[in-house]
């Protein structure tokens, strides 16, 4: 049995309508498949048009896909906007969009431009979407959003001072969206991630993943199916007692 459909035995989530942003590689591209696999429907956002529409061709009718930029407010409202339409509504969010730029970079060799951008993306895309998703959410009566941050905010990475400190953003940002959002029986979480083996981390240099090997405490390297049940936990009804935690899911690198 793969792990797909082991995840689909545990977690049963037919009917849900959930938006992942940043989801046409990755851990995203992950994320949707396994939600799919549970009964979901699923809206893949993201500025990687070709990528996308290929993914959610893959999928099947449960899948759609709208080109969204995270660095774009005004696209960001129409993303949300025609994610909803075509779903129906949403029950839950996975704010996965994010990009890193600053990788080797010590803090006083980053520009200002790099810090912007990676903050631009990273927080207040996370923030944007999260409003603009924001009535669906509540209409649901079951909302769940699922904020991606790193476990690099929680051991303090270094060489990637941008991408840290908006991770470490968007660990806060979810305790206090948690707070605003309870009222309306909408959970806020996040997950903590920690060095994954996918696309998007082929630049990291090889002492970084060995020192993340040998600094778990499971002994073997992080595969973006490691995360799923994480993510599928916290948008099921399971978890609607839950908000506001960072659950780390990195092998034991970082226990907190």
């Amino acid at each position: 049995m793969s792990t797909h459909q082991a995840l689909s035995k545990e977690f049963n989530l037919t009917g849900r309508k959930v938006l992942v942003t940043g989801g046409a590689r990755g851990l995203g591209e992950s994320f949707a498949k396994a939600l799919i696999d549970c009964g979901a429907s699923v809206v893949i956002t993201d500025v990687l048009v070709e990528e996308g529409r290929a993914l959610a061709k893959t999928l099947g009718p449960l899948a759609h896909f709208v080109e969204m930029d995270n660095q774009d407010p005004l696209s960001i409202e129409k993303g949300v906007q025609e994610g909803a339409r075509l779903l129906g509504g949403l029950d839950g969010l996975v704010n996965n969009a994010a990009i890193t730029n600053s990788g080797g970079v010590t803090h006083d060799q980053l520009s200002v431009e790099t810090w912007d951008r990676v903050m631009q993306v990273n927080v207040r895309g996370t923030w944007l979407t999260t409003v603009a998703a924001r009535p669906f959410l509540i209409a649901s009566k079951t909302g769940r959003v699922v904020n991606v941050a790193s476990d690099t905010a929680l051991w303090g990475a270094p060489k990637l001072l941008a991408y840290v400190a908006s991770k470490g953003a968007v660990i806060s940002m979810t305790k206090s969206l948690a707070r605003e959002l309870g009222e309306h029986l909408v959970t806020v979480n996040a997950i903590a991630p920690g060095l994954t083996l996918v696309k998007a981390t082929e630049y990291v240099p090889q002492d970084r993943h060995d020192f993340y090997q040998q600094g778990r405490a499971i002994k073997s390297a992080q595969m973006p199916c490691d995360i799923n049940a994480a993510v599928l936990f916290l948008l099921s009804a399971s978890s609607a007692y839950i908000t506001g935690q960072v659950l780390a899911v990195n092998g034991g690198f970082v226990m907190h």
